[in-house]
């Protein structure tokens, strides 16, 4: 029989030499981005803040480790143990006391000890292809500086992109910090924040584990625990009532839904970001204002209609006698963004005005707005869903659609239209949204869906024209002044072919932005179609259309 292990683990004893960390090569590699690190530091902050008794649990890691070996094989765990890494040399390198730059340093390195047979290595090796560039430019100490002064499309891999634009994000906002509150939050690291750490000397085991931890399975959810609390003490008669309500609720939802329905009504009441996890502020923030003399208020006024109303966003399915298509497109607009932090508001929205669409579809392009633009900006969890607390508060204080958080600041609108003149492109979770919504205003068309199992963004002006007659028409400096803008883009319902996208204009018009028949489903790339030629001029023309078009469409 396999023995299993599982501790809570401050960080200093997980980045010890009792862990020599290795990510396996069958591991996808690292992948975070700028909102997970950014959201990572915030959180620690956040937590430091919130006082000195307080521990903060980063969650669990599953590890192949044998005996009292510190060879450890990351199962499940490498994307915190890489951030934290990149996190802990940051602070290393930013420090100027001697003392604590050499114990973060220890924290990221072993030094090797002769007496015990430890050799000076990292404490996390990462995959083959990613551990050299790791082990250089982010846990040599004093590397960070030399890692940031590198340009992105120099590096070979995603891991690598990732690593370096992590780092600046995480070196950005510890700068402006002081050296005292960097001190702290090392501190804080080092004692009072804990990973769970599951080992077993199997892999197959650890697998499973990983499996179980991650699986919805039949636990309990948080949920089931509140469903017992707010109908354990009803009636019999009340509680079948309630349970009914409640389960059909679930069921026309699903278990996964539903949960994440119960994150929504947490903000909808505390107007305010979740500070820890839903099982402990959900009774304080929700039921306290239904139980113990509410409780079927809260299923009949809050489960109910809520569910109601987010199977109704979620399925763009909103019934009226006028009016209905156009609040569904918002919705169905709405869920072209990458994230659902939008919903709380939409749910406030159907709650209290269903009856209203008039309203509702100026609510929702307002809200739809907002929403790209943030979207659009890469703006992070904790501001993002702030800014939405705050919108549900002014709602709340009947403030409608004058509710200043609805509106786009002077600065918002410029760092809006910035991007959106930009390498667009290269911008690769925002690009589809962008050219949909224009495609959708080209056609002039409300809610225009495409029932594509493939969209793709292709260049006109190619990436890499090679001889041809691109390289005529466009010199360098032009081709790397619009090759990945707005203007440059077109859409299709085709898988990329290598050969066709660096054709001549004419050769491309022809064979690979024409569908079936010479029919292109895309307004975005049949605009295309009627040039004859495509030229600087051409391109220049209509980046400012298509520019205009959207600044007139968001007010930016």
């Amino acid at each position: 029989m396999q023995k299993l292990e599982a501790h809570e683990m401050p960080l200093h004893k997980v980045f010890s030499s009792d862990y020599d960390f290795q990510i396996p090569d069958y591991q996808r590699p690292y992948a975070w981005q700028e909102e997970q690190a950014s959201q990572l530091l915030t959180d620690l902050q956040e937590a430091l803040d919130r006082g000195a008794d307080e521990p903060y649990f980063l969650g669990s890691v599953v590890l192949v480790k044998g005996g009292g070996a510190p060879k450890a094989e990351v199962i499940d765990g490498q994307q915190r143990l890489t951030t934290l890494t990149i996190l802990l040399s940051v602070l290393r390198d930013l420090t100027e006391d001697a003392e604590l730059r050499g114990d973060l340093d220890r924290l990221v390195m072993e030094p090797g000890a002769k007496i015990r047979g430890l050799a000076p290595q990292p404490r996390l090796t990462l995959r083959y292809r990613d551990k050299d560039f790791f082990e250089k430019y982010v846990q040599t100490k004093g590397a960070v500086d030399t890692l940031l002064a590198l340009k992105e499309d120099t590096l070979r891999t995603d891991a690598q992109k990732a690593i370096l634009r992590n780092a600046r994000v995480l070196h950005s906002s510890l700068t402006a910090q002081t050296e005292q509150r960097r001190l702290e939050l090392a501190q804080m690291l080092a004692e009072r924040t804990f990973l769970v750490v599951v080992s077993t000397p199997d892999l197959d085991s650890a697998h499973r584990i990983f499996s179980v931890m991650n699986s919805r399975g039949l636990d309990l959810s948080p949920t089931d625990i509140f469903k017992s609390q707010i109908i354990g003490d009803l009636d019999a008669e009340a509680s079948e009532a309630c349970a009914t309500t409640w389960e059909d609720a679930e069921e026309m939802l699903g278990r996964d839904d539903f949960a994440e329905l119960f994150l929504h009504l947490r903000l909808i009441f505390a107007k305010k970001r979740a500070e820890q996890e839903l099982l402990k502020e959900f009774p304080e923030q929700v039921l306290s204002h239904y139980l113990p003399d509410r409780a079927e208020a809260f299923v009949h006024d809050v489960v109910r209609p809520y569910a109601e109303a987010y199977a109704q966003i979620k399925e763009a399915r909103y019934e009226s006698a006028s009016g209905a298509e156009a609040v569904n497109a918002w919705f169905r607009r709405l869920h072209q963004i990458d994230n659902y932090d939008w919903r709380p508001a939409a749910l406030w929205a159907l709650r209290h005005h269903e009856s209203d669409p008039a309203w509702l579809d100026a609510f929702l392009r307002a809200l739809e707005r907002l929403s790209g633009s943030m979207f659009i900006r890469r703006v992070y969890t904790t501001p993002r869903v702030t800014r939405y607390a705050e919108l549900l508060r002014q709602l709340d204080e009947g403030q409608g659609l004058d509710s200043p958080a609805l509106e786009l600041r002077d600065d918002e609108k410029a760092d809006t239209l910035t991007l959106l003149d930009g390498d667009l492109y290269l911008v690769r979770r925002i690009r589809k949204y962008v050219l949909l919504r224009l495609d959708e205003l080209l056609a002039r068309g409300q809610g225009v869906t495409y029932d594509h199992p493939l969209i793709t963004v292709e260049h006109v002006l190619p990436q890499s024209p090679n001889d041809s007659q691109w390289v005529e028409l466009f010199d360098e400096e032009q081709r790397a002044q619009w090759t990945h803008r707005l203007g440059n883009l077109v859409l299709l319902n085709r898988a990329k072919n290598s050969a066709a996208q660096n054709y001549d204009f004419a050769a491309k018009r022809a064979k690979y932005f024409t569908g079936r028949g010479g029919v292109v489903p895309f307004a975005l790339t049949s605009q295309v179609l009627q040039h004859a030629e495509w030229t600087p001029e051409s391109l220049k023309a209509r980046q400012e259309e298509l520019l205009g078009m959207l600044a007139e469409e968001w007010r930016l």
